[in-house]
């Protein structure tokens, strides 16, 4: 089946149709417009996003900030559901080529450190599920029509997280130089005189 495809979306719908839970759902249809379509990996990240709400117990419309440790699929449902964008400083993402996130709440003024939570799709747990074990060590190319309809079934069983202790950045002073090569405006983050694009 060509991705995109019109068997695919009359696949997935049908797919949507079986979900019981209307919360799961709502989430699902909110994050479909933004990403484009439902894949395997905007589930994970809506399932690991419930998994961080519940577990710190984040109330609705409190802040929350995310480091994905992908930047494929996964950090679409933390900025469409959590409002934790790379523009607004909630979502860091640090392209590792792992399905692993870590969620805090904001921290108390002037703390160093806050109660974070770091979740994992953990293959360990995936082997309960050969397709989906599969479709994770990337043994098997299989579509996401054939993924999503495992990890609606799996849950939360597919997943570990831990509890961790997550350094409160320092916030400096915005500093503005201007670029002694292309005479244009930077943010200075140390004493550099060249802008980025210019010490390329």
């Amino acid at each position: 089946m060509h991705k995109n495809s019109q068997l695919e979306k009359e696949t997935m719908e049908a797919i949507m149709k079986q979900i019981k839970d209307p919360k799961l759902l709502s989430q699902i249809e909110k994050v479909i417009p933004f990403h484009g379509f439902l894949t395997s990996g905007a589930l994970i990240g809506i399932q690991m996003l419930n998994i961080a709400r519940r577990e710190l117990d984040v109330r609705d419309g409190e802040r929350i900030y995310v480091t994905c440790e992908t930047k494929s699929c996964m950090p679409d449902p933390f900025q469409i559901l959590a409002g934790a964008t790379i523009g607004n400083n909630g979502l860091k993402i640090m392209n590792f080529g792992k399905m692993a996130v870590t969620v805090n709440k904001q921290a108390p003024e002037g703390a160093n450190n806050v109660k974070g939570i770091r979740i994992i799709l953990d293959p360990e747990k995936t082997k309960d599920y050969p397709k989906l074990h599969a479709w994770f060590l990337n043994t098997e190319k299989l579509p996401h029509v054939e993924v999503v309809p495992i990890l609606l079934e799996a849950g939360e069983k597919v997943y570990s997280w831990k509890f961790v202790d997550v350094e409160v950045p320092v916030r400096k002073k915005k500093r503005i130089q201007c670029c002694e090569s292309c005479g244009e405006m930077f943010i200075q983050h140390d004493n550099e005189l060249l802008c980025g694009d210019c010490k390329e």
